[in-house]
């Protein structure tokens, strides 16, 4: 059991990395063009025009930017973990066969995922809660 849980752990992990690198290598830049061959978004025009500051996402190289981008990642792979261990409870569960305990070990196991994701949600709202407040104090660069 351990030894296919570590699999599925592996697996996750080469799947993360793999799905990255292929949505940071892949230049869409250019699938937003205008017809006039100007390199102005349509979508951050529309975004620039509903007051959004634009100009700060540019360059997303601040430490709350960085810490940002290292909060999601971290929870985006704790949902693929998430999603792996619900498919793999409601798999247990289906193959039972009428076994009491495959399907209380299977009902242990969706209850322990649903109790993570829960922790990783509250976490996740602590976090934001602590970047939104305190960042604005202390991650901007002094003028």
């Amino acid at each position: 059991m351990r030894k296919f849980i570590t699999k599925i752990i592996i697996f996750s992990v080469v799947l993360l990395i793999g799905l990255s690198s292929i949505a940071y290598s892949a230049n869409l830049q250019d699938a937003f063009k205008t017809s006039e061959g100007s390199s102005k978004d349509p979508l951050d025009a529309a975004a620039g025009a509903a007051g959004y500051n634009i100009k700060a996402q540019e360059g997303s190289a601040t430490l709350e930017g960085i810490i940002s981008t290292i909060i999601q990642t971290a929870l985006s792979f704790l949902g693929i973990v998430f999603l792996i261990l619900m498919i793999y409870g409601g798999y247990l569960w289906m193959t039972a066969r009428g076994n009491e305990q495959q399907v209380e070990k299977a009902k242990n196991l969706l209850t322990a995922a649903i109790v993570g994701l829960i922790i990783v949600l509250a976490a996740y709202t602590i976090s934001y809660f602590v970047i939104q407040m305190l960042g604005e104090q202390t991650l901007k660069p002094a003028q």
